[in-house]
């Protein structure tokens, strides 16, 4: 079974799973954020060349939780695309492959900077931010409020061992009243937590959450901010 790290988000019970999802038991909710479909086709369009199989790698690791979990609600906390024409750009086994896992459960696509409009022909709900299970669901943090869960700034941080090495991972920010997600897309990268775009966003001490290993035997651990190391 997949792990993961349980805790009260403001009053409700949440899982943050070291597949950087965020699972909610008493409804059954899967959310993963900034999914980036189709960033390496629209880097290869700049002449910046990258292996094309990010939404792939993307859908697989998906699939795997949705089949671990099967989740009645699906919550993507916007940029699942990486700009408004990603969809066109999907190939037909990729688009097939998230048609059929949206259809598993009741999906809602949450609106983000890069795809303010998803593609027409996805089903499920769209909007600019929802209520469910006592906690707030939009693209951009806002600070303003208890229970606020968003994405938008691909988290990360880094840890210095006791014999000098360090690891850098991505990971949820939290302190117990709201939460930012980490970035799930295979070719999202990471923004260290103490950068200035984070000031302002939380009000009590922070803990990144943050996986160790990897694969089945991957754990998620709470670390304080203060035991974290600020350079990037």
């Amino acid at each position: 079974m997949m792990q993961g790290h349980a805790f009260q988000l403001h009053e409700t019970p949440v899982v943050a799973l070291a597949e950087a999802a965020l699972f909610l038991p008493r409804t059954r909710t899967l959310v993963v954020s900034d999914l980036h479909f189709e960033k390496g086709s629209a880097f290869a369009v700049k002449g910046i060349m990258l292996p094309p199989f990010d939404t792939a790698e993307t859908l697989r690791r998906l699939e795997a939780l949705i089949v671990a979990f099967a989740p009645k609600v699906l919550i993507a906390l916007g940029d699942s695309f990486h700009d408004r024409g990603a969809g066109s750009r999907l190939a037909s086994e990729d688009r097939a492959k998230l048609e059929s896992l949206v259809g598993q459960a009741e999906t809602i696509w949450i609106e983000g900077n890069h795809d303010p409009e998803p593609p027409a022909w996805l089903e499920g709900r769209r909007a600019a931010e929802i209520q469910h299970d006592g906690l707030w669901f939009r693209h951009e943090p806002t600070g303003q409020m208890s229970g606020e869960v968003a994405g938008h700034l691909h988290p990360c941080a880094r840890v210095t061992g006791k014999r000098g090495g360090s690891i850098r991972r991505r990971c949820f920010v939290t302190d117990g009243r709201s939460l930012i997600m980490p970035a799930f897309g295979a070719f999202t990268g990471g923004l260290n937590l103490f950068d200035p775009a984070f000031d302002g966003l939380f009000q009590g001490p922070l803990h990144a959450l943050m996986a160790s290993g990897s694969g089945p035997s991957a754990k998620v651990h709470a670390i304080a901010a203060k035991n974290l190391t600020r350079s990037n």
